[in-house]
């Protein structure tokens, strides 16, 4: 088994913004496509146009309808990937010492050349974060791109995962979560960021942005907006021509 380290001098990881995120999956496909040519082994895919494909992919995104107690019911698009817990399950279970967790900076990785494919660490996972390569028949997880992080032939801007730095809404962040200046620190003491599960124990790293309240802005549409979804005289150019008053 391998044990963990007492602490890390850094607790790199993500911060995700439920409330931006609209569900379109660039981080998903940069993922798979950065990491099946990058580090490691490709993310292999067997059938992949056929009946059954199967394939690893290190990132997905879940899609909830959410209705609160009070107000307008919403979508919810939830990312999900390794987030690379203090007290990660899948690191002491692991038989080979294959998982591991770096004292560096927090990042929990697998050395694929001691992997097994046991499977342990994922069951032992809380939150479905692993995959087993189904060509390979090793685990594979996030490595919040260790290769990209660190890589100096890289522009500095560059140097982040590659999901962080696809997303066309921004709601993706990477950082020190153990440095209460950085920014994601910040974000998540001013919008009050939590932990996934955290009746599991685990102190996952990466932390989640609450999605904010919906409201229409109004108890009733407004008159001018009433007016114009009712039949207009004249048909679609009667109706098309009070459209072009409000203009």
């Amino acid at each position: 088994m391998t044990a963990l380290p007492e602490t890390t001098a850094r607790k790199l990881g993500l911060v995700i913004d439920l409330d931006i995120c609209v569900g379109c999956h660039a981080c998903v496909v940069n993922c798979k496509e950065w990491n099946t040519s990058g580090y490691g082994a490709p993310l292999a895919d067997e059938d992949a146009y056929g009946d059954q494909p199967v394939g690893a992919w290190l990132n997905r995104i879940h899609t909830y309808e959410v209705k609160p107690d009070k107000g307008l019911a919403q979508i919810v698009h939830f990312p999900k990937s390794c987030l690379h817990c203090e007290d990660a399950p899948c690191v002491t279970v692991c038989p080979t010492g294959a998982s591991f967790k770096r004292a560096e900076d927090g990042i929990v990785l697998v050395e694929e050349d001691w992997c097994i494919g046991c499977g342990l660490c994922a069951w032992a996972c809380p939150y479905g974060a692993r995959e087993m390569d189904p060509v390979e028949q090793v685990m594979k997880k996030c490595t919040l791109c260790v290769d990209r992080i660190y890589n100096e032939n890289l522009p500095e801007v560059d140097r982040e995962p590659a999901c962080v730095a696809t997303c066309p809404a921004r709601a993706r962040h990477f950082g020190d979560l153990a440095d209460p200046e950085s920014d994601v620190s910040k974000m998540v003491a001013e919008r009050g960021g939590f932990d996934l599960m955290p009746e599991q124990g685990t102190k996952p790293v990466n932390q989640y942005l609450p999605p904010r309240p919906k409201t229409t802005g109004f108890d009733e549409p407004p008159a001018d907006l009433v007016s114009l979804a009712e039949p207009a005289a004249g048909g679609f150019l009667g109706w098309l021509d009070r459209v072009l008053e409000k203009v």
